[in-house]
Formats: C-alpha cells, structure tokens, sequence
C-alpha cells in the first residue's frame, strides 16, 4: 500500500480513453491511494460520459468547480489524462475569459506540494495559459510536439518524463508507466 493516505483527481470528461481510465480506477486504489475523478457538472448531480474507443458509459458526480483551496491542498496528484478530455474541458461560455478548467489547472500549478500529471493530449489543458509549462521538461504525444514548442515547453523524446512537480506521458498508451512513475513519486513524499 505505497499510496496509503494519498488523495490523486483525475480530471473527466466524455471521449475518455477507457484503457487509461479504467487503469487509474484500479491501479492507484490498489496502492491505498483514495482517487476522485473530476468535471464540470452544470449544475447536475451526476454526469455520465461515453468513453472513446467502446463507448463505455462511466459516471461522476465530483467537481473542480467552487472547490475550496483547502480542499484543493487535500489533492496530492492532479492528472490531466489523455485523450479528448482536455479539449472537452477547454469549453469556456464566455470566449473572453479562460476556461474553468484551465482556472482550476492554473490554482494546482501555483500548490507546490501538488504533483502535476499530463498525459498525451493533456496538454491541451495548458494552451490558454502557457507559462504553467514555458520552460519546463515535458513529452506529450506526437501531434503535440509543435504545440509544446509553441507553449515555450522544452519537449523531451522520453514515454515519461519528470520536471520538479510535473510528471508527463506520450500517450494514453503509456499511462501504466506515466502511473508508475506517479506512484514511485508520491510513495517517495
């Protein structure tokens, strides 16, 4: 149980990755880790999303929104995980301003006891608000790479790599080594 006491968010939307999904939904809860997954929720007290390979519908009922910083303090990982997630989550009603999302993803940067965890298409997340990865180590998958570069980041040809509190995967394909490296990491605080 490496992961006893340790809370992790993953944040949620539809077009998941089920692989990658259902992996964390397992694989950290077997280190002892408590592990919540996190969306906008509109006002509902539940959301169900499809996933996107087999459509495997999954629920959630937690929220980033109006999360308090105590409660954000609480989080010991935060991941933005791969797939069309981030770009879901990018959706802001009021094209002036920065996604919700991204708002939510700028307050775990500024938590220096959080880790930060972005897989693959993740870094989406990050575009309306680039200085959270202008100089820093990252990989991202291959699509990104220009988009990582255009964001200031310095890509790393490596499946995971590790910036201070920044961990991040190539792709959804390698999130079992993006979670160990995520275990490793937490279990070693």
């Amino acid at each position: 149980m490496k992961l006893a006491g340790k809370k992790i968010g993953v944040l949620f939307e539809a077009d998941y990755f089920e692989n990658e999904i259902f992996y964390y939904k397992f694989r950290f809860p077997e280190e002892g880790a408590e592990i919540h997954f996190l969306s906008r929720l509109w006002g509902q007290d539940k959301l169900t999303f499809l996933g996107h390979e087999h459509r495997a519908p999954m629920d959630c009922w937690e929220t980033f929104e109006n999360m308090s910083d105590e409660e954000l303090r609480s989080y010991d990982a935060i991941i933005v995980p791969s797939g069309m997630v981030s770009d879901r989550l990018r959706y802001t009603e009021d094209v002036e301003k920065i996604p919700p999302a991204t708002e939510f993803l700028k307050r775990v940067f500024a938590e220096p006891g959080i880790l930060k965890g972005i897989i693959c298409h993740g870094l989406w997340l990050t575009a309306p608000a680039t200085e959270l990865v202008r100089g820093r180590r990252l990989v991202c998958h291959n699509n990104l790479i220009g988009d990582a570069k255009a964001y200031g980041a310095i890509y790393v040809n490596e499946d995971v790599v590790v910036d201070g509190d920044l961990i991040t995967g190539r792709s959804g394909g390698h999130a079992h080594l993006f979670a160990k490296k995520i275990i490793e990491t937490l279990s070693s605080d």
